[in-house]
């Protein structure tokens, strides 16, 4: 659990430090984006790799060079260097975003059962919420002491992480084998590049809508592409027949589409926390204060990842992914119609953490309870890749409907864009739960 906080938590470093990153390298806010950008990115590319790895023998040394390589990564962010080398260390620091499969994996292999259960669901838990540790801490740090002390903060922690790894992580049992089909996993990672970038990238649909579909029909060609092959290989990367399983598809369909209304809610809060008074709403928060307010979205997260596993013993994992999202509909719905004040804001993501953290912690019993033991890391790392998919796209249709109502040359989009973003939020969450209900209804 530690090592998925870890990861999670200096993989979101990036967001309260872009400004910071644009004064500090005199850049533009675009390019200091990147820094977030890019993490998430080779997150996401690294995840399906690391996860068939984490099937095999060798799953201890992958953790081991894995967190080795994050531990250089968040060296270069330190380190008196150019921008270039920043966002190489930060591409390097999102690559332990794979480790939260591997993660649940150790969890499954090498805890009884009545534990390995609620521990697989509080390391899914803590991936998310890792965001709402990271952001505060890093913000304060960068507003005392600077760019660099925020980042030695992630150099601490991941050092930590990986001697505390060395010392505990157990090796896999004997008897597993892992493959890695190279060309599989170059294909996959074009497409997923080509996804990301385009979700991350939302000004590309308004500006250079030819080039942006020339891309997603390439992105589409290839994940097409790499489906076959990987039906027709007897070394797949991800195994392709399993996740047509009616509970491993239906729960990754409402992963992404959840994704897209979790990630979207945590994004309009923040950004309308943070807007000036001048523009007629928001309440000018710093960077700090409004880290502060994904306090209650990580202790409520916290509280409901405890709380789900003894929940599940009464009530079926789709019924519960039903109701975690009503719950996040429910965030939605609250700072649709009240956010003229801060302790709205606070209840909102707080119904926003309790749903997520819900979401997360019920999701891998439903795609576990049909996965071999030997499976557990490859099918898991698919479902994060489908979430981190989900999330980019809650992040750039929020954005798409904050700047469709911004008005021409006005800065700040108009107070009733942000009703009208939160809405597709609840249409996001209403077809998570009809999904979560047929898979429930199927099984």
């Amino acid at each position: 659990m530690f090592v998925a906080l870890v990861v999670a938590a200096v993989a979101s470093l990036g967001t309260p430090l872009i400004t910071s990153v644009a004064t500090t390298f005199h850049v533009s806010l675009d390019s200091a984006q990147w820094t977030l950008t890019i993490a998430l990115l080779s997150g996401a590319v690294a995840t399906p790799v690391l996860g068939r790895l984490g099937a095999g023998p060798r799953r201890r040394a992958t953790i081991l060079a894995t967190l080795a390589i994050v531990v250089g990564g968040s060296a270069l962010t330190v380190l008196p260097l150019p921008f270039a080398w920043l966002l190489v260390g930060r591409a390097a620091q999102g690559i332990g975003l794979g480790l939260t499969a591997l993660m649940m994996g150790v969890a499954r292999d090498h805890l009884p059962e009545e534990r390995s259960a609620p521990t697989i669901a509080l390391i899914s838990v803590v991936s998310i919420i890792g965001a709402g540790v990271g952001y505060p801490l890093a913000a304060l740090l960068a507003e005392f002491g600077g760019l660099r002390a925020a980042y030695g903060l992630g150099l601490l922690v991941t050092a930590v992480a990986f001697v505390a790894a060395w010392r505990s992580m157990p090796a896999a049992p004997e008897g597993r084998s892992a493959h890695v089909n190279v060309a599989g996993a170059l294909v996959l990672a074009g497409g997923l590049l080509l996804v990301l970038f385009l979700a991350g990238e939302s000004s590309l649909w308004s500006r250079h809508l030819a080039v942006a579909v020339t891309l997603a029909v390439a992105a589409v060609l290839l994940l097409c592409v790499w489906t076959a092959s990987e039906l027709r290989t007897t070394t797949p990367l991800v195994d392709v027949r399993a996740m047509r399983h009616p509970a491993v598809a239906g729960a990754n369909i409402a992963t992404f589409v959840g994704g897209i209304g979790m990630y979207l809610l945590l994004t309009l809060i923040t950004r309308y926390a943070q807007t000036p008074h001048g523009a007629g709403y928001g309440f000018g928060l710093t960077t700090f204060v409004a880290g502060l307010v994904l306090i209650p979205f990580s202790v409520l997260g916290f509280v409901a990842g405890k709380l789900t596993p003894r929940v599940r013993e009464r009530i079926d994992g789709p019924l519960l992914l039903a109701g975690s999202a009503v719950i996040v509909g429910g965030g939605c719905v609250l700072f649709a119609i009240a956010r003229s004040n801060l302790a709205e804001l606070l209840a909102a993501m707080g119904v926003l953490g309790f749903g997520v953290g819900s979401f997360s912690a019920a999701m891998p019993g439903v795609i576990l309870a049909v996965t071999r033991k030997s499976e557990t890391s490859s099918a898991m790392s698919f479902n994060y890749v489908v979430r981190s998919v989900g999330y980019s796209l809650g992040s750039a249709v929020g954005g798409l409907v904050l700047a469709a109502g911004t008005a021409t040359g006005r800065l700040f989009p108009n107070d009733d864009a942000y009703t009208t973003a939160a809405l597709v939020g609840v249409a996001a969450m209403a077809i998570t739960t009809v999904v979560s209900l047929a898979l429930a209804r199927r099984r």
